[in-house]
């Protein structure tokens, strides 16, 4: 197989005296665009004594597939209002029952690098409940194995592979696999995703990596 390079995505992370805030900004490059143009827009901000999710906003643009959503998480009272449609214009506005610990799409990540994958055995599940497109979802993320991993460009890491569950719908379908490989320490920074989308398939490397929490370069 033939991998064309196609675009990049950039997480970035900032925080005030209260919340967290995640960014994701994922764009086609241009020789691709003629083909399938991607120009998205993610963000969340966490509460930092739960991490839980206060707000969450996407801007879609897929190809044809256009999707907008915002989210205002209220989890005193266990629910959330959600603004969705296929422009932020034409949007309405619901309001939805959830868990405790509902999560929108771009917090379920980060919510995963912190839990302490030592408590868990290979083939085991850890479960997440998200809230995405006004339903709630509980996924399963199968811890697979330890692996040292060559990575594309970066040499070889130890890595820890897990498969996330997907949400059958626009993009994926019943059966699909997604394989993610993340850094086996404390960061547990995604060093390669290879992922079934609605044209095709898709493969991500990490090109590079600043500002960790814990000292020291990816082993």
């Amino acid at each position: 197989m033939i991998w064309i390079p196609a675009g990049e995505v950039k997480f970035t992370v900032s925080e005030d005296s209260t919340e967290y805030k995640y960014i994701a900004k994922g764009k086609s490059f241009s020789s691709y665009d003629n083909f399938f143009r991607v120009n998205d827009y993610f963000a969340t901000t966490v509460d930092k004594q739960t991490m839980l999710p206060n707000t969450f906003v996407r801007y879609v643009e897929e190809g044809d597939y256009r999707r907008f959503d915002s989210l205002t998480f209220d989890h005193r009272n266990l629910i959330v209002h959600s603004l969705n449609g296929k422009t932020k214009a034409t949007a309405e506005e619901k309001s939805f029952a959830i868990d405790s610990c509902a999560l929108d799409l771009l917090s379920v990540m980060y919510s995963l690098r912190n839990i302490n994958t030592n408590e868990y055995d290979p083939g085991e599940s850890i479960d997440i409940t998200m809230f995405l497109d006004q339903e709630v979802f509980p996924i399963h993320v199968g811890y697979d194995k330890k692996e040292r991993k060559k990575i594309k460009d970066l040499g070889k890491y130890n890595t820890l592979l897990i498969h996330p569950e997907l949400v059958v719908g626009n993009i994926f379908k019943k059966g699909d696999k997604m394989n993610i490989w993340v850094s086996d320490d404390e960061n547990k920074v995604p060093l390669m995703i290879e992922s079934p989308i609605s044209v095709g398939s898709v493969k991500a490397v990490l090109q590079s990596y600043s500002g960790l929490r814990y000292d020291g370069e990816l082993d």
